[in-house]
């Protein structure tokens, strides 16, 4: 088959790569400008490289709302396009013009986590799987049916840099397979269950910053979600920002308001948390390493050479 790509970052260039390597035929790629947002820094392998490095032509676009795009489309003639972490909505006039359509590759289970971060947002959640699904572009955003999705586990332990490699690692099978399901004429199509539907916007800082309301399970979590090269969860202390590099639920229970810089356990330093602290009943998050505004990274016992004081969500 004749396939156009759109696509971005790692993501869209092993989509590529998988194509490239296929028996089918790339006849186009589109792809957006390089940008300075924090989350399309990283991950940042070049779909235009890759293509330009095959001859395979390139098309730069923020946005597919062009009658020069549209035209090149007809052009290229495509089966069908293949489409993954492409930042913008595709018209039906794109993603319905190849006769089998538009099939989008996405990094969660869907229908759950459809959007932007869904590896993020998932670990956040405690979820104990994710993966990759591709499905067949509607106009909705990430709502159409389902050819084939697959799957990992989230270990105790797993920092969303863990799941990235492990489920990038999903995607060439998954494109090559379902390119060979559409082209024999088997592929099966599946509607989303919309009961089981979630979506997430694109994260910013905001959504870095760390509430210590939260129990400290959740906490633990929200830190490994955002591991190096991910902007870090942060905090403020005295003033300035602080990055929570790496932590741990303690073993001990602690009261008090949360925030509370405590007590060194193990080779951390206890933060009260949870909004039922005061209670005496709930364990505090062990604060292992951390990260100061000037990039220096600490043991938490070495930058916290005193206890007291209060870890807040604004300086």
């Amino acid at each position: 088959m004749r396939v156009v790509m759109f696509g971005y970052q790692t993501w869209g260039h092993r989509t590529l790569r998988a194509l490239l390597d296929s028996e089918h035929e790339v006849a186009l790629v589109v792809t957006h400008p390089k940008s300075d947002h924090a989350y399309e820094r990283i991950w940042s392998d070049s779909v235009a490289g890759l293509a330009e490095e095959h001859g395979v032509p390139v098309l730069l676009r923020d946005r597919p709302d062009d009658d020069g795009l549209l035209r090149a489309l007809k052009e290229a003639a495509p089966d069908v396009i293949v489409a993954n972490n492409w930042r913008t909505w595709l018209p039906p006039e794109v993603y319905d013009l190849p006769p089998h359509g538009t099939l989008n590759i996405h990094d969660s289970l869907l229908p759950s986590y459809a959007g932007f971060s869904p590896l993020i947002w998932a670990l956040i959640n405690g979820e104990r799987q994710v993966g990759v699904t591709a499905h067949r572009m509607d106009s909705g955003l990430d709502t159409g049916d389902i050819l084939l999705q697959r799957a990992v586990p989230v270990g105790a332990e797993d920092t969303a840099t863990d799941l990235f490699h492990r489920t990038v690692e999903l995607i060439g099978p998954l494109v090559t397979d379902s390119l060979d399901l559409i082209a024999s004429g088997r592929a099966v199509w599946t509607p989303q269950d919309r009961s089981r539907a979630s979506f997430f916007h694109k994260r910013s800082v905001a959504d870095s910053r760390i509430d210590w309301t939260w129990p400290a399970e959740d906490l633990e979590r929200f830190v490994r979600a955002q591991s190096d090269p991910y902007p870090n969860a942060f905090t403020h202390h005295r003033g300035k920002r602080l990055r929570i590099v790496s932590a741990a639920v303690s073993a001990g229970r602690y009261g008090g308001t949360p925030g509370r810089i405590f007590i060194r356990e193990g080779d951390g330093v206890v933060i009260v948390a949870g909004a039922g602290a005061r209670s005496g009943r709930l364990p505090g998050l062990v604060v292992r390493r951390v990260r100061t505004e000037d990039g220096a990274e600490l043991a938490a016992t070495d930058y916290f050479r005193a206890m007291g004081g209060y870890l807040t969500d604004r300086p």
